[in-house]
C-alpha cells in the first residue's frame, strides 16, 4: 500500500467501513493528462452502515466530502461502489 492509499484509507474511516478495497488503477493511464499532474486514478468499493437510505449521489457526496483535498491535487479520477450492508 502507498502513502496515498494510506491517506485516502484513513480519509475513509470517517464513514466506518465494514469493507473497504482501493485498488490503483494509475498505471492503466500512463500519459493522461491527469497522470502527467500526479493525480492517481482508483476504483474504490466500500460498504458501510451509513449508505443506508441513501441513493447513490448522495452516497458518491459523502465519499468525496471524506476524501477533502485528496480530490484536488492526489486524486484525478475516481471509480465507485457504495454499498449499505444489505446490498453485499
Amino acid at each position: 500500500m502507498n502513502e496515498r492509499e494510506t491517506k485516502m484509507r484513513a480519509r475513509l474511516a470517517v464513514l466506518e467501513p465494514v469493507q473497504l478495497e482501493i485498488i490503483d488503477e494509475s498505471h492503466k493511464h500512463a500519459g493522461h493528462a491527469g497522470a502527467r499532474d500526479g493525480g492517481g486514478h482508483y476504483v474504490v468499493r466500500i460498504v458501510s452502515a451509513q449508505f443506508v437510505g441513501k441513493n447513490t449521489v448522495a452516497r458518491h457526496r459523502m465519499i468525496y466530502s471524506a476524501m477533502g483535498e485528496l480530490m484536488k491535487r492526489e486524486i484525478h479520477a475516481l471509480t465507485i461502489q457504495a454499498l449499505a450492508p444489505n446490498e453485499i
